[in-house]
């Protein structure tokens, strides 16, 4: 199991949510982990909302990146002809148990990377490319030429993630607290270059950013005053094995403790830092009717 796959899981089975994204909270919604629930299923219905109508006989959507599948099964249960990618192998298996219990609508699912997809075999199959919290991890190099393959002339590709924005690598506090996602001018630059359009661009971060918060004060005044006061308490009651762990722990894993600790446990993984340096977007892209 990789790093990235290990946070995931963990994520899920902490939280006790079927989604691995952020959740999109409005004023009516008060930020707690009790109403995280339902400010994912705000951000799932959002995306939905932003599909071309299952109405229209036979869309076809990829769900790259789909987690355990949960918006997979949505999808699926409106009328979409939904295939799933997902590249890890644990998360691969909730998302198999879940399309087991799918039974109105049939779905395939691709255990690969974006990049180790059979392009060839699906040349313009689909009608809708959906990364939701997945395009970060896909090279820009990498994403528009297989999308150029897999999406049909008219098709379109629909992402909501976080880009990092002007700001990234100022240096300034809080600069290394968030990692991840292709700048978005970048990203700007990578779409002229390739053959779809932006046909939207909704700016999201205020709806999203939230999590951040909720995030930050569970880890700066539950998380880290636990830990206080358990370390103080095994170096009272067990001074000489707590300082041998503590020395053994460190010398094996200091570059990664001192990480974690400037980015979670310094005080700038906050709503505020998240804002400046992420932009969190609704984007849907249209590819051209006639490509040469």
């Amino acid at each position: 199991m990789s790093s990235r796959e290990l946070g995931l899981v963990l994520a899920q089975q902490l939280l006790d949510v079927d989604d691995l994204h952020y959740g999109v909270w409005d004023d009516d919604l008060p930020l707690s982990f009790s109403n995280l629930a339902e400010a994912q299923q705000r951000y799932t219905d959002m995306i939905l909302n932003a599909l071309p109508p299952p109405e229209s006989n036979g869309v076809r959507v990829l769900d790259i990146g789909c987690g355990t599948g949960h918006l997979l099964a949505q999808l699926l249960a409106r009328g979409y002809c939904a295939d799933g990618l997902v590249p890890a192998p644990r998360l691969a298996e909730q998302v198999r148990r879940r399309l087991a219990e799918q039974t109105e609508q049939p779905a395939r699912l691709f255990e690969s990377t974006l990049e180790q997809f059979p392009v060839e075999d699906f040349s313009g199959y689909y009608d809708v490319a959906l990364f939701s919290e997945s395009f970060q991890y896909i090279p820009l190099s990498a994403s528009f030429p297989i999308l150029e393959h897999i999406v049909r002339p008219g098709g379109q590709v629909l992402i909501c993630d976080f880009f990092q924005t002007e700001h990234a690598g100022d240096g300034g506090p809080g600069d290394r607290s968030f990692g991840g996602g292709h700048r978005l001018q970048a990203f700007y630059d990578a779409l002229e270059a390739s053959s779809f359009s932006l046909s939207q661009d909704l700016d999201i971060t205020r709806r999203v950013s939230p999590n951040i918060r909720l995030l930050d004060e569970t880890l700066m005044h539950r998380l880290l005053p636990a830990g206080q006061t358990l370390n103080r308490y095994l170096s009272t009651n067990y001074a000489f094995s707590w300082r041998i762990i503590r020395s053994l722990f460190g010398t094996v894993f200091r570059k990664k403790l001192e990480k974690h600790k400037y980015k979670y446990f310094s005080g700038h993984r906050s709503q505020a830092v998240f804002e400046r340096y992420k932009t969190y977007r609704l984007l849907k892209l249209e590819r051209e009717t006639s490509v040469e």
